[in-house]
Protein backbone atom coordinates (compact mmCIF):
# COMPACT_ATOMS: atom_id res chain seq x y z
CA UNK A 1 0.00 0.00 0.00
CA UNK A 2 3.09 2.28 0.34
CA UNK A 3 3.47 3.04 -2.98
CA UNK A 4 0.05 3.48 -3.82
CA UNK A 5 0.22 7.31 -4.96
CA UNK A 6 -3.65 8.50 -3.72
CA UNK A 7 -5.30 11.34 -5.43
CA UNK A 8 -5.01 15.77 -4.75
CA UNK A 9 -8.24 17.32 -4.78
CA UNK A 10 -7.26 20.85 -5.79
CA UNK A 11 -10.95 21.74 -5.11
CA UNK A 12 -10.98 21.05 -1.35
CA UNK A 13 -8.34 23.32 -0.39
CA UNK A 14 -10.17 25.81 1.57
CA UNK A 15 -13.42 24.51 1.98
CA UNK A 16 -15.34 24.37 5.16
CA UNK A 17 -16.68 20.51 6.03
CA UNK A 18 -18.03 19.50 9.06
CA UNK A 19 -17.80 15.32 10.07
CA UNK A 20 -19.76 13.65 12.47
CA UNK A 21 -18.51 11.01 14.55
CA UNK A 22 -15.05 12.22 13.90
CA UNK A 23 -12.87 11.12 16.47
CA UNK A 24 -12.61 7.50 16.60
CA UNK A 25 -12.61 4.70 13.46
CA UNK A 26 -13.77 5.79 10.09
CA UNK A 27 -14.90 9.37 11.49
CA UNK A 28 -11.26 9.99 12.31
CA UNK A 29 -9.69 9.16 8.68
CA UNK A 30 -12.09 11.03 7.14
CA UNK A 31 -11.40 14.24 9.34
CA UNK A 32 -7.25 13.41 8.68
CA UNK A 33 -7.95 12.91 4.80
CA UNK A 34 -9.88 15.98 4.68
CA UNK A 35 -7.62 18.40 6.57
CA UNK A 36 -4.66 16.89 4.71
CA UNK A 37 -6.21 17.95 1.49
CA UNK A 38 -6.22 21.73 2.54
CA UNK A 39 -9.70 21.63 4.07
CA UNK A 40 -10.99 23.69 7.27
CA UNK A 41 -12.31 20.35 9.27
CA UNK A 42 -14.86 20.72 12.16
CA UNK A 43 -16.32 17.73 13.76
CA UNK A 44 -18.08 16.29 16.40
CA UNK A 45 -17.74 13.23 18.91
CA UNK A 46 -18.02 12.54 22.49
CA UNK A 47 -13.90 12.32 23.53
CA UNK A 48 -11.72 14.90 24.05
CA UNK A 49 -9.10 12.85 24.26
CA UNK A 50 -9.50 10.75 21.70
CA UNK A 51 -9.65 13.92 19.21
CA UNK A 52 -7.02 15.46 20.63
CA UNK A 53 -5.30 12.20 19.18
CA UNK A 54 -6.86 13.12 15.29
CA UNK A 55 -5.35 16.67 15.82
CA UNK A 56 -1.97 15.49 16.62
CA UNK A 57 -2.22 13.16 13.48
CA UNK A 58 -2.03 15.82 10.74
CA UNK A 59 0.12 18.08 12.42
CA UNK A 60 1.48 18.93 9.18
CA UNK A 61 -2.21 19.97 7.69
CA UNK A 62 -2.73 23.80 6.84
CA UNK A 63 -5.14 24.47 9.24
CA UNK A 64 -5.46 22.17 12.24
CA UNK A 65 -9.27 20.58 12.67
CA UNK A 66 -11.53 22.12 15.04
CA UNK A 67 -13.19 19.67 17.61
CA UNK A 68 -16.63 20.67 18.96
CA UNK A 69 -17.24 17.95 22.06
CA UNK A 70 -21.26 16.68 21.28
CA UNK A 71 -23.87 14.06 22.26
CA UNK A 72 -25.09 13.59 18.69
CA UNK A 73 -28.21 12.39 20.06
CA UNK A 74 -29.09 16.06 21.20
CA UNK A 75 -30.70 17.77 18.76
CA UNK A 76 -30.17 21.14 20.24
CA UNK A 77 -26.51 20.25 20.76
CA UNK A 78 -25.93 19.23 17.40
CA UNK A 79 -27.10 22.67 16.23
CA UNK A 80 -25.34 24.19 18.18
CA UNK A 81 -22.13 22.47 17.09
CA UNK A 82 -23.32 23.11 13.34
CA UNK A 83 -23.03 27.12 14.29
CA UNK A 84 -19.81 27.28 16.14
CA UNK A 85 -18.18 25.54 12.93
CA UNK A 86 -19.64 27.69 10.93
CA UNK A 87 -18.63 30.65 12.98
CA UNK A 88 -14.71 29.06 13.19
CA UNK A 89 -14.81 28.24 9.75
CA UNK A 90 -17.59 29.91 7.63
CA UNK A 91 -20.30 28.42 5.67
CA UNK A 92 -20.33 24.69 5.24
CA UNK A 93 -19.24 23.10 2.05
CA UNK A 94 -19.64 19.81 2.68
CA UNK A 95 -21.59 17.25 5.66
CA UNK A 96 -20.12 13.73 6.25
CA UNK A 97 -22.73 12.05 8.73
CA UNK A 98 -20.58 9.45 9.54
CA UNK A 99 -21.60 9.10 13.63
CA UNK A 100 -23.15 5.44 14.25
CA UNK A 101 -23.50 2.96 16.34
CA UNK A 102 -23.43 -0.73 15.83
CA UNK A 103 -23.36 -2.46 19.03
CA UNK A 104 -25.11 -5.98 18.93
CA UNK A 105 -28.76 -6.72 20.26
CA UNK A 106 -31.21 -9.10 20.65
CA UNK A 107 -34.11 -8.02 18.56
CA UNK A 108 -36.81 -9.79 20.65
CA UNK A 109 -35.44 -8.35 23.65
CA UNK A 110 -35.29 -5.07 22.10
CA UNK A 111 -37.50 -1.96 24.15
CA UNK A 112 -38.92 1.17 22.54
CA UNK A 113 -36.41 3.01 24.48
CA UNK A 114 -33.64 1.15 22.99
CA UNK A 115 -35.34 1.14 19.89
CA UNK A 116 -35.52 4.79 19.92
CA UNK A 117 -31.73 5.32 20.90
CA UNK A 118 -30.87 3.55 17.73
CA UNK A 119 -32.46 5.72 15.52
CA UNK A 120 -31.40 8.82 17.34
CA UNK A 121 -27.65 8.22 16.59
CA UNK A 122 -27.71 6.13 13.29
CA UNK A 123 -30.54 8.15 11.39
CA UNK A 124 -31.93 11.11 13.19
CA UNK A 125 -28.53 12.84 13.92
CA UNK A 126 -27.96 12.53 10.08
CA UNK A 127 -31.63 13.87 9.37
CA UNK A 128 -30.86 16.84 11.36
CA UNK A 129 -27.34 17.72 10.91
CA UNK A 130 -28.65 17.56 7.23
CA UNK A 131 -31.01 20.12 7.85
CA UNK A 132 -28.97 22.24 9.98
CA UNK A 133 -25.79 22.57 6.90
CA UNK A 134 -28.38 23.33 4.34
CA UNK A 135 -28.66 27.27 5.33
CA UNK A 136 -24.62 27.45 4.79
CA UNK A 137 -24.84 25.50 1.30
CA UNK A 138 -27.39 27.62 0.64
CA UNK A 139 -25.47 30.69 0.91
CA UNK A 140 -22.49 29.08 -0.28
CA UNK A 141 -24.04 28.43 -3.97
CA UNK A 142 -24.16 24.25 -3.52
CA UNK A 143 -22.22 21.63 -1.14
CA UNK A 144 -21.94 17.96 -0.78
CA UNK A 145 -23.78 16.24 1.75
CA UNK A 146 -22.34 12.60 2.56
CA UNK A 147 -24.51 9.78 3.89
CA UNK A 148 -22.46 6.99 5.37
CA UNK A 149 -24.86 3.85 4.94
CA UNK A 150 -23.76 -0.19 5.71
CA UNK A 151 -23.49 -3.70 4.05
CA UNK A 152 -24.74 -4.85 7.18
CA UNK A 153 -28.78 -5.11 6.03
CA UNK A 154 -27.79 -5.60 2.21
CA UNK A 155 -25.85 -9.04 3.52
CA UNK A 156 -28.53 -9.63 6.11
CA UNK A 157 -26.49 -9.44 8.94
CA UNK A 158 -27.94 -10.79 12.46
CA UNK A 159 -27.39 -9.22 15.79
CA UNK A 160 -27.68 -5.76 14.98
CA UNK A 161 -31.42 -5.22 14.09
CA UNK A 162 -31.95 -1.56 15.02
CA UNK A 163 -28.57 -0.32 13.32
CA UNK A 164 -29.11 -2.10 9.83
CA UNK A 165 -32.75 -0.83 9.52
CA UNK A 166 -31.43 2.54 10.51
CA UNK A 167 -28.22 2.22 7.64
CA UNK A 168 -31.24 0.63 5.42
CA UNK A 169 -33.00 4.32 5.86
CA UNK A 170 -30.21 6.04 4.63
CA UNK A 171 -30.45 5.52 1.08
CA UNK A 172 -33.80 6.87 1.12
CA UNK A 173 -32.81 10.19 3.15
CA UNK A 174 -30.49 10.65 0.36
CA UNK A 175 -32.24 10.43 -2.11
CA UNK A 176 -35.18 12.88 -1.28
CA UNK A 177 -32.29 15.35 0.19
CA UNK A 178 -30.72 15.09 -3.38
CA UNK A 179 -34.15 15.81 -5.35
CA UNK A 180 -35.48 18.42 -2.43
CA UNK A 181 -32.10 20.41 -3.25
CA UNK A 182 -30.32 19.44 -5.85
CA UNK A 183 -31.56 22.98 -7.60
CA UNK A 184 -29.71 24.45 -4.93
CA UNK A 185 -26.32 22.99 -5.87
CA UNK A 186 -26.45 20.36 -3.18
CA UNK A 187 -25.17 17.21 -4.03
CA UNK A 188 -26.36 14.47 -1.38
CA UNK A 189 -24.74 10.87 -1.77
CA UNK A 190 -24.21 7.85 0.18
CA UNK A 191 -21.29 6.20 1.01
CA UNK A 192 -20.91 2.44 1.56
CA UNK A 193 -18.36 0.80 3.87
CA UNK A 194 -17.95 -3.11 3.76
CA UNK A 195 -16.56 -3.99 7.29
CA UNK A 196 -13.60 -1.55 8.12
CA UNK A 197 -11.18 -2.71 10.06
CA UNK A 198 -11.25 0.31 12.89
CA UNK A 199 -9.99 -0.46 16.24
CA UNK A 200 -13.54 -0.86 17.88
CA UNK A 201 -14.69 -3.76 15.12
CA UNK A 202 -11.12 -5.44 15.78
CA UNK A 203 -11.52 -5.52 19.22
CA UNK A 204 -15.28 -6.01 19.61
CA UNK A 205 -16.34 -8.39 16.64
CA UNK A 206 -13.78 -9.66 14.55
CA UNK A 207 -12.77 -13.04 15.30
CA UNK A 208 -11.49 -15.98 13.21
CA UNK A 209 -15.15 -16.40 12.02
CA UNK A 210 -15.29 -13.44 10.45
CA UNK A 211 -11.88 -13.36 9.01
CA UNK A 212 -13.52 -16.35 7.21
CA UNK A 213 -16.42 -14.60 6.05
CA UNK A 214 -14.34 -11.61 4.91
CA UNK A 215 -12.24 -14.36 3.40
CA UNK A 216 -14.88 -15.95 1.81
CA UNK A 217 -16.95 -13.03 0.53
CA UNK A 218 -15.04 -9.99 -0.43
CA UNK A 219 -13.87 -10.40 -3.97
CA UNK A 220 -10.41 -8.37 -3.43
CA UNK A 221 -7.55 -9.54 -0.85
CA UNK A 222 -7.29 -8.01 1.84
CA UNK A 223 -8.74 -5.95 4.09
CA UNK A 224 -10.46 -2.75 4.29
CA UNK A 225 -9.29 0.28 6.05
CA UNK A 226 -10.92 3.48 7.14
CA UNK A 227 -8.81 5.50 4.48
CA UNK A 228 -10.50 3.86 1.82
CA UNK A 229 -13.68 5.18 2.58
CA UNK A 230 -11.99 8.24 3.28
CA UNK A 231 -10.78 8.29 0.16
CA UNK A 232 -14.10 8.24 -1.78
CA UNK A 233 -15.48 11.12 0.63
CA UNK A 234 -12.91 13.21 -0.60
CA UNK A 235 -13.81 11.92 -3.91
CA UNK A 236 -17.66 12.93 -3.70
CA UNK A 237 -17.09 15.98 -1.97
CA UNK A 238 -15.02 17.23 -4.68
CA UNK A 239 -15.49 19.41 -7.84
CA UNK A 240 -14.71 16.15 -9.74
CA UNK A 241 -17.73 14.40 -8.56
CA UNK A 242 -19.81 18.37 -9.12
CA UNK A 243 -22.83 16.05 -11.50
CA UNK A 244 -23.32 12.73 -9.51
CA UNK A 245 -26.24 12.93 -6.91
CA UNK A 246 -28.45 10.55 -5.35
CA UNK A 247 -26.14 7.81 -5.88
CA UNK A 248 -24.64 4.73 -3.56
CA UNK A 249 -21.38 4.59 -3.66
CA UNK A 250 -20.08 1.15 -1.94
CA UNK A 251 -16.41 0.34 -0.45
CA UNK A 252 -17.11 -3.10 0.43
CA UNK A 253 -14.06 -4.87 -1.60
CA UNK A 254 -16.66 -6.48 -3.68
CA UNK A 255 -18.93 -8.30 -0.77
CA UNK A 256 -22.35 -7.04 -2.32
Amino acid sequence: MSSIQLARYPSLAGKSVFVTGGSSGIGADIVAAFALQGAKVAFVGRSVEAAEKVIASVAQAQTAPYFIRCDLTDVDALRAAVAAAVVNFGDIDTLVNNAADDSRHDFLSVTPDYFDSRVAINLRSHFFAAQAVIPSMRRRGGGAIINLGSISWKIKGTGYVGYATCKSATNGLTRSLAREFGGDAIRVNTLTPGWVMTERQLSHWVDEAGEREMDRNQCLPGRIGGIDIANMALFLAADDSRMISAQEFVVDAGWT
